[in-house]
């Protein structure tokens, strides 16, 4: 097709080499339009380099895609305002007729990225939930900060500094003429993130463990997935993207297995959470709360949980579905020991989790 149209372009006089073809290939791949409007629009980016190429590429484009309205009947709008017919805005010199340099318009082409982010994980594919690695790269994933038992010197601090006091008095013949002062240092609370790897939840935890990996900038997550038992999955998700994830599914052996999220629970705080990891930490809990056992258990199990960490945020991708109500059995035992529910169910909605997860404030209703 593209070879086709440049040498119709080439024929009726417009300058196109294989090097335009080859961009606007390019561009038609990468963009991949869904209408004639938006193929234009790669054409306009990619094969023209005057203003006074416009009519050629108008007219050999109506003639090549049958069913376009002429784009140059759009002259004079405003740009990215198409007309009632359904044409193509384009560039137009000033509107009082009189001569004048022409206009520049920014094209409205977004990229792959841009185009994937609003769409549900669960439509994705393994290969576009890559092409999302590098938008997820410019998030960042933080956590509130803690005091430290680690202090530090200021000038202003609450502690005097015995040693650094007496040690800067010998300079002044052993009268301590200036106090040295510290304060408690500042880290950010550990994150423990439990992620439900069952058949209902699969490509919403792929998104969320390449999240991990790609947001993290230097914040250590505990990573544990679940579905049928608990997997600790921190070392594997310390190497490269790919082969994390691969080695997180050989590690998993339970994955797009059934849901027993108490049962999930019980075990991180008997081998984990008691033992500190999640005192004082930010918990996420990544599942749609589908429980396979007894929803009374896991309502045990979070108010265990609730006493031990500082927050607990569950991202559950059904919440995005207009009307929901936490209904179901494990879903409702567990709302009420949440400090935030998100939906998370897509990369446009991942603010709202970076946003609870930052969040210094306990949020927990009563």
């Amino acid at each position: 097709m593209v070879a086709g149209f440049g040498a119709a372009l080439r024929a009726a006089g417009l300058p196109v080499g294989p090097d335009r073809c080859a961009r606007f290939a390019q561009a038609v791949t990468v963009v991949e339009p869904a209408t004639t409007r938006e193929l234009y629009w790669c054409a306009l980016a990619t094969l023209v380099s005057d203003p006074a190429q416009l009519p050629i590429l108008d007219a050999v484009f109506g003639a090549v895609f049958r069913g376009l309205v002429d784009p140059a009947q759009q002259r004079g709008q405003e740009p990215g305002v198409a007309s009632p017919s359904g044409g193509t805005p384009s560039v137009d010199s000033r509107s009082n007729g009189s001569a004048g340099p022409p206009r520049e318009v920014d094209l409205p082409i977004a990229s792959a990225g841009e185009r994937l982010s609003t769409r549900d994980f669960a439509e994705l594919t393994d290969a576009e939930l890559a092409r999302l690695s590098e938008l997820m790269r410019e998030l960042a994933l933080r956590t509130p900060p803690r005091r430290s038992r680690r202090q530090r010197a200021a000038p202003a601090g609450h502690r005097v500094d015995l040693r650094a006091s007496l040690r800067k008095a010998r300079r002044t013949g052993g009268y301590p003429l200036r106090l040295e002062r510290t304060t408690a240092r500042t880290r950010p609370r550990r994150l423990v993130v439990l992620c439900d790897i069952s058949g209902s939840m699969q490509p919403y935890a792929r998104a969320m463990l390449q999240l991990l990996y790609c947001a993290a900038q230097g914040q250590k997550a505990e990573t544990f997935t679940f579905a049928t038992r608990l997997t600790r999955l921190t070392p594997a998700l310390a190497g490269r993207p790919g082969e994390a994830l691969a080695q997180a599914g050989h590690l998993a052996p339970d994955w797009s297995g059934g849901t027993r999220i108490a049962l999930a629970l019980r075990t991180f705080l008997r081998d984990h959470g008691r033992r500190g990891m999640a005192r004082g930490a930010v918990t996420l809990i990544i599942s749609d709360g589908w429980e396979g056992g007894d929803p009374a258990e896991l309502g045990r199990a979070m108010a265990a949980l609730s006493r031990l960490a500082f927050r607990i945020v569950w991202a559950n991708p059904r919440t995005a579905r207009p009307g929901y109500r936490p209904l179901t059995g494990g879903m409702a035992a567990a709302w009420p020991y949440c400090d935030a529910v998100v939906s998370a169910h897509r990369l446009d909605a991942l603010p709202d989790l970076l946003a609870a997860l930052a969040d210094p404030i306990r949020r927990r209703p009563r």
